[in-house]
C-alpha cells in the first residue's frame, strides 16, 4: 500500500472551554470551518481533519473553497495524499438518507473539481460511518457509492470515468460493539470480495472513546478498546489487510484523557494506534506552543507503538468487567438521569449541531434514559463536582479486587492510577454529600469514591489553588442549581481551569 496513514485527525468535537486561537469565538459556526481545517493543517501540522455530517450542519461547498482560497498551499500539500479531509456520514439506519446522498455527491464533485484546478485526485476517498453494528451497512454504504457515482457519470454524460477509490470507516461506538468488531470487519472483506470482486486494499476501524464510557464507564471503555485491537491483529494476520486502527479520546480522562500537558506519559495508553482525534480542547484550551509540540509528538511516535496482546484469560476478565462494572454505571446514572439533564441545559454548545438521536441504551432489564452526548454529560458531571471517571469504577475495583481480576485491569489500562488522581482534583465532597443525602445514585457514587480512595491509598480532592477556586465554582453551580438560578458564568471558569468543556 502506497498511501500515507495520518497519526493525528483534527474534529470538530464541540469540547473547547476556550476561544479558538486563530479567530477569538469559542463558538464555531459552519462557515468558520474552512478556515480552520486550512488552520489545523498548515499551522498545527495535523494529517487529517474530520468533515462532520453526522447531525450537524456542514459547507458542502468545501473544496472549491480550499481550492480557491488556499491554492498553494494544497498544489503543495495534496489532499488525499499528504493531508487529508475524512466525511463522517450520516448512518442511514439512525438518520435520512438524504444528507448521505449528499455527502456522495460532494465527494464526486469534489473529484471533478480537482481535476480541472489541476490537483492530485481523488482528494476525498474515505468516510467514517458511525454507529456501525454489522458489515451489511458497510457493504451498503460502499455500493450506494458506486451507484451514485455511475448515475452522476451516466445522467451528465462525462467521458472522464470518475472516482473509483472508495473505503468506508467503521466507527465502533459501544463495548458490545468494540467486542463484536472482528465479526463485523471479517464479514465485511468476506462481503467485499463477493460483492465488488475484491478484499480491501487495507481498513481503519475507528473505535470511538467517548460514547463507551458515557453507555458503560470509564475502565470498561478502555479496556473493551483493548480488545478490539487484538481483534484487528487477528483479522489482519488471517486476512493479510493491513490494519490502522484510529480512537476518538478527548482530553479529560472520562473521554481518553488525551491532551497537551500529558502526552508525553499517557502516549503508551493508545500503543498499537495509528491515528489519534485532535479534538477542540485540546487545540484552544492550552498554550499554542505546547499543542504544537504535542502534535508532533504524536505524529512520530505513534507510528512507532505496537499493542500489548491479551491473554483468553484476560479477555475474558474484560468481559466480566464490562459486565460489572457496567451495571454498577447503568444503574447510577438511570438514577441520576433528571439531575444531569436538569444542569445539561445550561452547558452551552460550540458548534452548529443538529438534533441527535443518542446512542444511550441500556441492555433488556435495566431500563432506558435519555442521556445529552458525551462532551454535554461529561461537562454536566464535572460542573457539578462529581467527575464520571468515579462512576461505577469505585465498586467495581472492590470486586475485581475479591475476584482476582485487578490484574488484567492494570496490566491494561496503564494510567488508571493517573487518571483517578487527575479527575480527583476536580472533585467536590461537600456537593457529592449533600446529593447523596437525597439521592441514592449519588449515595452509591460516594461509596465509588471511597473505594478508589481505598485503592490508591490516598484522599480524593483539590491539589493546588486553582482547584481550591474550581472547588468554589462548583459549589456555586450547585446552590445556583437548587435554587434555579443561570450559572453560565461559574461553568465557563470552571471549564477554563480543567481545559476543557467536556
Amino acid at each position: 500500500m502506497d498511501r500515507k496513514i495520518p497519526a493525528t485527525m483534527a474534529t470538530q468535537h464541540p469540547d473547547n472551554a476556550m476561544e479558538a486561537y486563530w479567530n477569538g469565538k469559542k463558538f464555531i459556526n459552519t462557515l468558520d470551518e474552512i478556515e480552520e481545517c486550512y488552520r489545523m493543517f498548515d499551522e498545527l501540522k495535523c494529517t487529517e481533519y474530520m468533515w462532520d455530517w453526522e447531525g450537524k450542519f456542514v459547507d458542502e461547498a468545501v473544496i472549491e473553497k480550499f481550492f480557491q482560497r488556499y491554492y498553494e498551499f494544497f498544489k503543495k500539500h495534496p489532499l488525499g495524499k499528504d493531508v487529508f479531509l475524512t466525511f463522517r456520514v450520516p448512518n442511514t439506519d439512525e438518520e435520512s438518507g438524504f444528507r448521505l446522498a449528499r455527502a456522495f455527491m460532494s465527494i464526486l464533485t469534489a473529484d471533478d473539481v480537482a481535476h480541472e484546478a489541476g490537483m492530485h485526485t481523488p482528494p476525498i476517498f474515505e468516510v467514517i460511518l458511525p454507529m456501525t453494528q454489522n458489515a451489511q451497512q458497510l457493504i451498503r454504504v460502499k455500493k450506494t457509492f458506486h451507484q451514485v457515482s455511475e448515475f452522476k457519470r451516466h445522467i451528465f454524460k462525462t467521458k472522464r470515468k470518475g472516482q473509483q477509490e472508495f473505503h468506508v470507516i467503521p466507527l465502533f461506538e459501544g463495548v458490545e460493539h468494540l467486542c463484536n468488531a472482528k465479526k463485523v470487519i471479517t464479514e465485511y472483506i468476506e462481503g467485499c470480495k463477493a460483492e465488488f470482486g475484491k478484499i480491501p486494499d487495507y481498513l481503519r476501524p475507528f473505535m470511538a472513546r467517548s460514547d463507551p464510557a458515557l453507555n458503560a464507564g470509564l475502565i470498561p471503555a478502555v479496556l473493551s478498546s483493548k480488545v478490539a485491537l487484538q481483534q484487528f491483529n487477528e483479522v489482519e494476520q488471517e486476512y493479510k489487510v493491513p490494519m490502522y486502527p484510529i480512537i476518538g479520546p478527548g482530553c479529560l480522562p472520562f473521554r481518553g484523557g488525551v491532551n497537551p500537558a500529558t502526552i508525553a506519559n499517557t502516549i503508551e495508553e493508545y500503543s498499537g494506534i495509528r491515528t489519534i482525534t485532535i479534538q477542540s480542547a485540546f487545540r484552544y484550551d492550552y498554550p499554542l506552543d505546547q499543542v504544537k509540540k504535542a502534535i508532533q509528538l504524536i505524529e512520530k511516535k505513534l507510528p512507532e507503538l505496537t499493542f500489548t496482546p491479551l491473554s483468553k484469560k484476560e479477555v475474558e476478565d474484560v468481559y466480566w468487567v464490562n459486565d460489572r462494572f457496567g451495571n454498577y454505571y447503568k444503574k447510577t446514572i438511570e438514577g441520576a438521569a433528571k439531575i444531569i439533564n436538569e444542569v445539561a441545559a445550561q452547558v452551552p454548545g460550540r458548534r452548529e449541531r443538529m438534533l441527535h438521536i443518542g446512542l444511550f441504551g441500556y441492555s433488556r432489564g435495566v431500563g432506558k434514559v435519555n442521556l445529552p452526548r458525551a462532551i454535554k454529560f461529561t461537562a454536566t458531571l464535572y460542573s457539578l463536582g462529581v467527575p464520571p471517571e468515579f462512576i461505577g469504577s469505585g465498586r467495581g475495583i472492590r470486586d475485581a479486587m475479591r475476584e482476582g481480576k485487578l490484574k488484567t485491569i492494570e496490566k491494561h489500562y496503564l494510567n488508571l492510577r493517573a487518571d483517578f488522581i487527575h479527575a480527583g482534583k476536580y472533585l467536590n465532597k461537600e456537593n457529592l454529600n449533600d446529593l447523596a443525602k437525597k439521592n441514592p445514585a449519588f449515595r452509591a457514587i460516594k461509596e465509588d469514591v471511597q473505594e478508589i480512595e481505598n485503592y490508591l491509598g490516598v484522599e480524593l480532592g483539590p491539589i493546588k489553588t486553582k482547584h481550591m477556586i474550581y472547588r468554589n465554582l462548583v459549589s456555586s453551580i450547585y446552590l445556583r442549581a437548587k435554587e434555579k438560578e443561570s450559572f453560565d458564568d461559574e461553568l465557563e471558569k470552571a471549564a477554563t481551569i480543567r481545559k476543557s468543556l467536556g
